[in-house]
């Protein structure tokens, strides 16, 4: 029975791994905002001891919990593809790869690991300022856990800091230079601003369900999406803004990725238009069905309005990356970016207006906008991953030749037991965590964990001490 679907064992081994990461990136880009936003509620709690972020806090930590477990499972899973998949790439990168991949494990994963036990069962057992700790260290563990990760990534784009050895391989010349590489501060920026931007949409996508429930009476329901909303309104217009820089880095160190992104074919001498749509014909090396606005690009990528460009038409076509693939998912990406700044200013003019918590349609579009963080990075991935094609290592190795020597039918069995698989474990813990965030924030539950001690807002009237709004009224 063959499996390859009439696919070559190279593109099967990039779906493979294309799969596994996608399924695998949406747990860290929550759990590395969420560990903050535990930390921040947990820091709330011991300082004003107002029970009710303690509840938000035993609320989403259950929910970071298993995504923290299906991350790390996901992970494992997919590093090993690169000894089966992608042993070539794997032998001839290793000396740069191998020690930062290494260096991540040695750093953030045990400081996750020694920590995480505190921050989940131990509060009454070390007090509450070890706990503090421990809540920071998980935070500061995903963060660096992401910048390892990224370093080794962003390597792969912009390789510096080797030389070449007899047998090809990569050795290392300046570890500086590999792990602060061209891309890597400007990908970091872009990564982190995502992920805690994911955060806040999910959680803001919860408590707009249970506010759209009716349960107004829920202090927590109430603080988390308030807190959300402020997150959104002060986040997403920076990471636009971080988008925007790595792109001229991108267009620096990668302009053929760019080119593909922009939808340039043709090479423009006249100015730079701004292709807004239009269905790539990379067969004919056109653009069809072209929506765009004249001389508008040049002043995007920093150049003036009669600026010129080469486009792909000066590239090889077999050094072209997938254009239609690469174009379509930035505009997703950037789609879900201004409507995400969108629901943030949203979100101000209906604070102001003293109706954050009761405009049903501000609610809805939060609602809808929960998962469009998790949509947002996995079209960035595809955007950065696809557009490098066809190279592993940017200029250097072409995928082709860093793929193992299997047989397409034996990577395509793998492929679809993965796809089972994956689908039938994760999407019942995806499952699971739904049902979770459908609950509302509990009550108190005495002896549950400490028990809350005298607040600083003791003696001041029950509207003094809600949150922010808490007890406006609709506006007329």
């Amino acid at each position: 029975m063959d499996l390859s679907f009439g696919l070559d064992a190279t593109l099967l081994a990039r779906i493979q791994f294309g799969f596994t990461v996608a399924f695998h990136f949406i747990f860290p880009a929550f759990s590395i905002g969420l560990a903050s936003y535990l930390a921040v509620l947990n820091g709330l709690y011991l300082w004003s001891r107002d029970e009710a972020y303690l509840r938000l806090f035993r609320y989403w930590i259950k929910i970071f919990a298993i995504s923290f477990a299906m991350g790390v499972v996901s992970g494992i899973v997919m590093s090993y593809q690169f000894g089966t998949n992608w042993s070539v790439f794997s032998d001839l990168a290793g000396p740069v790869v191998g020690p930062l991949m290494a260096y991540e494990v040695l750093t953030a994963f045990f400081l996750e690991a020694g920590f995480l036990g505190i921050m989940l069962f131990g509060r009454q057992k070390v007090g509450d300022k070890l706990h503090m700790f421990a809540c920071l260290m998980v935070a500061g563990g995903t963060a660096v856990s992401a910048t390892w990760i990224l370093s080794v990534n962003s390597w792969m784009h912009t390789p510096a800091g080797f030389v070449m050895g007899e047998n090809g391989q990569f050795l290392p010349d300046d570890w500086w230079a590999i792990v602060f590489n061209p891309s890597f501060p400007y990908r970091l920026w872009h990564t982190l601003t995502a992920a805690y931007l994911t955060t806040a949409f999910i959680v803001g996508g919860v408590g707009a369900w249970h506010l759209l429930k009716g349960r107004l009476e829920n202090r927590g329901v109430k603080i988390m999406f308030s807190m959300a909303m402020w997150m959104a309104a002060i986040v997403a217009p920076l990471q636009i803004v971080a988008g925007h820089e790595q792109g001229l880095n991108t267009y620096e160190y990668q302009p053929t990725k760019v080119l593909a992104m922009e939808g340039h074919f043709e090479s423009h001498d006249d100015g730079i238009p701004l292709i807004l749509f239009g269905i790539p014909n990379q067969a004919e090396q056109r653009m069809d069905y072209e929506i765009s606005i004249p001389r508008l690009g040049g002043p995007i990528l920093e150049k003036g309005l009669d600026a010129s460009m080469d486009g792909l038409d000066t590239v090889p076509i077999d050094q072209q990356p997938p254009v239609a693939i690469v174009f379509w998912s930035f505009r997703i990406m950037v789609a879900i970016g201004l409507a995400m700044m969108g629901v943030g200013l949203w979100s101000l003019w209906s604070r102001w207006r003293g109706n954050l918590y009761y405009d049903t349609w501000l609610h809805r579009a939060a609602l809808v906008m929960g998962p469009s963080g998790l949509v947002a990075v996995i079209a960035g991935w595809i955007t950065t991953e696809v557009g490098r094609q066809p190279y592993v290592v940017y200029g250097e190795l072409l995928t082709a030749d860093a793929v193992s020597p299997l047989g397409a039918s034996a990577v395509g069995a793998s492929l679809l037991a993965f796809i089972v698989i994956y689908f039938a474990i994760f999407g019942a813990g995806i499952v699971y965590l739904l049902k979770l965030m459908r609950k509302p924030p509990e009550t108190f539950e005495r002896g549950y964990e400490s028990e809350p001690g005298p607040t600083r807002t003791q003696g001041l009237t029950p509207a003094a001490v809600e949150t922010p709004d808490a007890d406006v009224q609709p506006a007329e």
